[in-house]
């Protein structure tokens, strides 16, 4: 039995749409990092970028579940002391829910440039409209 390797030349990338109004934000998320990383291939190779472009639209209406809209916190700091900003997911949904969803996405590929390459073919809108009708992408389905 022989074992058939991706080759990064020879990939074939496709371009799905991902609804995200009214689903979970971490059920959205792993949809769209299998997508990126190109699990539901055939031909899926763990150390060859393989993936497909992934559009989600509607990403201010993603779902948090239980009481994660006022407890989970989204943190950053520029390295200089005392600069520790805290943005509650409430807040973070109102103003940048494209950042809630990238930064999702994000946790769920891989730490390394492998990963990074990746997250570079997902793009997130927070309406419904996007400008990628050009390579005639489809909905996906779960």
């Amino acid at each position: 039995m022989s074992t058939t390797m991706a080759k990064k030349e020879t990939v074939s990338r496709k371009w799905y749409v991902l609804d995200a109004a009214g689903k979970p934000l971490g059920r959205l998320a792993v949809t769209a990092a299998n997508l990126l990383r190109g699990k539901n291939k055939v031909d899926f190779t763990p150390n060859v970028d393989c993936g497909d472009f992934v559009i989600i639209v509607n990403a201010d209406k993603a779902v948090l579940t239980g009481r994660k809209l006022d407890q989970k916190l989204y943190r950053t700091h520029s390295r200089y002391i005392g600069s520790l900003k805290e943005v509650k997911y409430s807040k973070l949904m109102e103003s940048r829910p494209q950042l809630a969803v990238e930064l999702a996405v994000k946790g769920m590929l891989g730490k390394n440039s492998l990963g990074r390459e990746q997250l570079t073919r997902l793009r997130v809108y927070a309406g419904p409209e996007h400008k990628h009708a050009a390579q005639q992408p489809e909905a996906y389905v779960d």
